[in-house]
């Protein structure tokens, strides 16, 4: 229970994985703040994680928006001072070819991936070091920071940036003891935002080298570890969850098989 009592805001937290980040730090004793443009679904996951509204705050953010972003704050500043924990979770997978995507598209897409959590980051961070609190931000990126995929250029290209932005921010904020790290979750299909067909979700599942997707307590134990006191000389660092997808990928029909065998 070493996060009783801890401050967390979890961005796209209405999300499949900000709903396992939630419940896990909810587990371990934390408060925590919800953050997602979709006020209805926060108000589920509250319900559905049985969180106490006494203690736990919720904002319909919209990411894109600046001064969206400097309201979540306020909300965080007036109550808690400073938040302990920043997980910038929210994120945008669709697939467009280079030559269809609309400027709009791309933009959004860079918004959510990469300008809100520098936003996020920026403001929270400015709030812990006028607390003088020593915290802990955790961007979320993807094996696609590494390696592009087809119909995914956008995403893969702001994670990418994310990760470099992740790095820069760590050594800024060094001096005043607050650690930036990265995870980059295993795949894990049921996001309402971007939707993905079976054909693709099964695809993918025979790519993981470990032979299944990304479960509830994957990321989160990771994110937990990397917020913890165990991780304490651990920043600018990023951690891969992705059941080894991200070395490299099994042929169709080879999961399993004893090197060496026909």
């Amino acid at each position: 229970m070493e996060f009783q009592g801890k401050s967390v805001l979890v961005t796209g937290a209405a999300g499949v994985f900000g709903r396992w980040i939630a419940a896990h730090f909810a587990g371990e004793g934390a408060h925590l703040c919800l953050s997602d443009r979709r006020a209805d679904e926060l108000e589920a996951v509250v319900a559905e994680l049985k969180l106490d509204p006494a203690t736990t705050l919720t904002h319909a953010t919209e990411l894109t928006e600046a001064d969206s972003i400097l309201d979540l704050a306020g909300l965080v500043k007036a109550r808690w001072g400073a938040p302990d924990i920043v997980v910038n979770n929210a994120g945008l997978y669709p697939k467009y070819g280079l030559l269809d995507i609309d400027v709009a598209d791309w933009d959004r897409i860079f918004g959510v991936n990469l300008r809100a959590p520098f936003l996020v980051s920026r403001e929270m961070a400015k709030l812990m070091i006028a607390e003088g609190r020593e915290g802990s931000i955790v961007n979320i990126s993807s094996g696609a920071a590494r390696q592009m995929r087809n119909g995914s250029v956008a995403y893969c290209t702001s994670k990418t940036a994310l990760e470099r932005f992740s790095k820069g921010l760590a050594l800024e904020l060094a001096p005043h003891r607050i650690r930036v790290n990265v995870v980059e979750p295993g795949f894990a299909p049921g996001s309402q935002v971007s939707t993905l067909s079976d054909d693709y979700v099964e695809r993918m599942k025979k790519r993981i080298p470990l032979g299944r997707v990304s479960g509830p307590e994957d990321a989160p134990s990771a994110i937990a570890f990397l917020c913890s006191s165990k991780a304490s000389f651990v920043t600018g660092a990023v951690l891969s969850v992705d059941g080894g997808n991200s070395i490299g990928t099994y042929e169709s029909g080879e999961l399993g098989k004893t090197p060496g065998t026909a």
